[in-house]
């Protein structure tokens, strides 16, 4: 799997497409926004630049994709209006991988503008906006260029599938049944990739700058555990399932492995220490439901949306294949999708029917060292 070509979130605004199902995503970014609340204030306060550059790193398309550059700029206009300050010019660098749709996020970008002064209740900054296609493990922006990098669910994918999974049979991910070689695979792969972004990034950053990363992670030491890859774990049922009928040659289950490491709060912060250039300000962990619509009250949809709230294995389903389609495209082709989320769906139902399932998210705050 050549990662760099097939890992995008489905495009466009149709019923499978990730702009219409990442609420998941957008809920996480509402439980982190007091720590990047204390990050741009303090980012602010210690440098009070007159230009500002925000990087969002994996930041896709759809509704969540201006979601944090709204909040920066409107964090940093309330504190120049209490500060007596002239407003900086903002300069936004919205990075992902070259499949991303980012035909959609140029499209909004007249009306969330207008949308942002609406909201404003004085003339903000001047606003320049750059898509910047390419991978985060390697160099994307030049030298000391950049203030504030944020990026959400994006880091726990890796740069490739790690190698030496061969023997992963059955499974997509590190499930309960895997060789102990292969969790170790994804680990260290998981440790190469996240010690080269942050090298990259100790170099696009001036000195004081700040990042606040946020993982699909989990709280438990072991790779394995039901916190990290249950749900994957579910999705490889579903596969099994399609090889015991023939649907799908055994040997094309075997060789997919999805290209993703959910670290532990540990695990993240022993890269950090280790490659040295960034002082860890703050380190948490939060939980959000696998299903987004579990607390969110029906009337804030439309009537064709609230009706499926109460369809917890659907809403999962489509949020997953938002994400996973892709993938599953280029390894498995086109016509065995609707078969596979189907049964996924039905799979998932039955496992939330029985017990409480949630994702664990790990936010760290770092500022770039003297």
């Amino acid at each position: 799997m050549k990662v760099a070509h097939v890992l995008h979130m489905n495009g466009g605004v149709g019923h499978a497409s990730y702009a219409n199902n990442s609420l998941v995503q957008q809920k996480v970014i509402c439980l982190t926004k007091p720590i990047r609340e204390e990050a741009i204030t303090s980012l602010y306060c210690n440098t009070v630049p007159r230009s500002l550059a925000v990087a969002d790193l994996g930041c896709s398309s759809g509704p969540n994709t201006l979601l944090v550059v709204s909040e920066f700029i409107k964090i940093v206009e309330k504190l120049c209006r209490e500060l007596n300050h002239k407003s900086p010019e903002y300069k936004v660098f919205l990075n992902d991988l070259p499949g991303n749709d980012f035909n959609n996020i140029f499209k909004s970008l007249d009306s969330f503008k207008e949308k942002l002064r609406d909201e404003m209740e004085s003339r903000i900054g001047p606003c320049y906006f750059y898509g910047v296609p390419g991978s985060f493990y390697g160099r994307v922006f030049p030298n000391q260029s950049l203030h504030f990098v944020h990026s959400s669910y994006s880091l726990q994918w890796l740069s490739k599938v790690p190698e030496g999974v061969d023997n992963n049979r059955g499974n997509v991910y590190i499930g309960s049944t895997s060789p102990t070689n292969v969790a170790r695979a994804y680990y260290e792969q998981f440790q190469r990739d996240f010690s080269l972004f942050l090298k990259c990034r100790a170099e696009e950053l001036v000195k004081g700058g700040c990042m606040v990363l946020t993982f699909l992670g989990r709280r438990s030491d072991d790779p394995s555990s039901k916190d990290g890859g249950y749900i994957w774990e579910l999705m490889a049922t579903a596969l099994n399932d399609m090889v015991l009928q023939g649907i799908i040659k055994e040997e094309q289950l075997d060789t997919f492995n999805i290209p993703q490491y959910t670290p532990s709060p540990s695990e993240v912060k022993l890269e950090v220490l280790k490659e040295g250039s960034f002082a860890i300000n703050r380190l948490e962990v939060s939980e959000v439901n696998w299903d987004a619509f579990d607390d969110w009250n029906a009337l804030e949809f439309e009537s064709e949306r609230a009706d499926s709230l109460s369809d917890g294995g659907y809403n999962v389903a489509q949020c997953m294949r938002a994400v996973a389609e892709p993938m599953l495209v280029s390894h498995f082709g086109e016509a065995i999708i609707e078969e596979v989320f189907s049964r996924y769906q039905q799979i998932l139902a039955d496992r939330m029917s029985k017990e409480k399932t949630k994702f664990t998210n790990v936010t760290i705050l770092l500022t770039k060292k003297a």
